[in-house]
């Protein structure tokens, strides 16, 4: 079938892309910069298109625990947020990965701590990649750079999840959820049918058939040795993720002396900043993550041994250029730039830093 193309921001590709990949349900509650997520799917009426279900609830703690009830009976369960809310939200996340269940969580940043500002900001890193919440648990981390990104990484995100049973979050920011570019847009799915979701999901909560023992989801265990072994069994799956599911783009890095490490609207920027590097005879690449867990680390080490330095840029004081700085074990230099509270940086400043931190340095 031919896809069809259309201007939207990418809060409303979002949303579009869950209905048209057969998701079940959306339950979430509104914060500025995503409220076009949820107010998109309203004025859709997907329950009309698909059945799929759509539920502001009542809080952002509500909202993630009916997550944890659809994602238990092997529904294809989404929500979306920003950054206070998706705090909010961590508990129950940390919940849902305990039990090893399949869902979408977005967050389009903005700028904290704490209440912050409603402007652009890349500062969630730690809180997404690290485990949030409490306990060893990891999500797998997808960042768009693109309108276009936003739409697909929801189809994608989908397949992680169910694929590891494990949530999965799509961090964008301010920036990427409010501007307009142009998409492509697939086919609509069909919803799985009960038998189907029977079929793909065994684990799944859906009534207890005379063939099999009833399903039980849970994240308790209070024998110490029984949840010391399901840890162990958490660590490898994300050996797994590791092993399976980097994802990254490298630009212009096959005679690069320099590397921009960047994602999301950081690596818009960086773009510009490489072409007005290279103007002046400096050669630059870019490494742009795609996921943020799992890590590149593996390529960042190969690069180190061809390149003369390192810059993480990002919208924070300095997240992920502690990821950086472990990759290349401190054989090559590496620096931070970044705008903090909502400010976005322009590609000029990305220039004189690389300059002035890495060159000069």
């Amino acid at each position: 079938m031919k896809k069809e193309l259309r201007l939207m921001k990418g809060n409303e590709a979002i949303a579009e892309a869950a209905i048209r990949s057969g998701a079940d349900a959306y339950f979430g509650y509104p914060i500025t910069p995503q409220s076009e997520v949820i107010e998109y799917l309203m004025a859709e009426r997907p329950h009309e298109r698909t059945g799929m279900v759509v539920l502001q609830a009542e809080s952002e703690v509500a909202a993630i625990n009916m997550i944890y009830g659809a994602a238990g009976c092997g529904r294809k369960a989404m929500t979306s947020s920003s950054s206070p809310g998706v705090s909010l939200k961590q508990e129950g996340i940390s919940y849902i990965a305990g039990a090893e269940l399949p869902c979408l969580i977005v967050n389009v940043v903005r700028a904290g701590p704490g209440l912050g500002t409603i402007q652009p900001s890349q500062s969630d890193y730690f809180q997404s990649t690290k485990g949030g919440g409490h306990g060893d648990y990891r999500l797998i981390v997808l960042a768009p750079a693109s309108v276009q990104e936003m739409y697909d990484f929801v189809e994608l995100g989908f397949e992680l999840a169910f694929k590891y049973r494990n949530p999965v979050m799509i961090q964008s920011d301010g920036i990427i959820g409010q501007m307009m570019e142009k998409v492509e847009i697939g086919p609509q799915k069909q919803r799985r049918t009960p038998e189907e979701i029977i079929k793909q999901c065994p684990w799944a909560t859906v009534g207890k058939p005379k063939t099999r023992e009833r399903n039980i989801i849970t994240s308790l265990d209070l024998v110490a040795a029984k949840q010391e072994e399901f840890n162990l069994k958490l660590i490898e799956k994300y050996k797994e993720v590791k092993e399976n599911e980097v994802r990254y783009e490298l630009i212009n890095t096959d005679d690069a002396d320099y590397i921009l490490v960047a994602y999301g609207s950081s690596a818009r920027l960086s773009m510009k900043a490489m072409d007005l590097l290279r103007a002046k005879g400096i050669k630059v690449g870019i490494l742009r993550l795609i996921t943020l867990y799992p890590y590149p680390t593996k390529v960042i080490g190969e690069l180190t041994d061809k390149v003369k330095g390192f810059l993480a840029v990002e919208m924070s004081a300095g997240q992920m250029v502690e990821d950086l700085q472990l990759a290349v074990q401190f054989k090559k230099p590496v620096a931070h730039f970044g705008r903090i509270g909502g400010v976005i940086p322009a590609p000029e400043e990305i220039v004189e830093a690389l300059e002035q931190k890495i060159i000069g340095g």
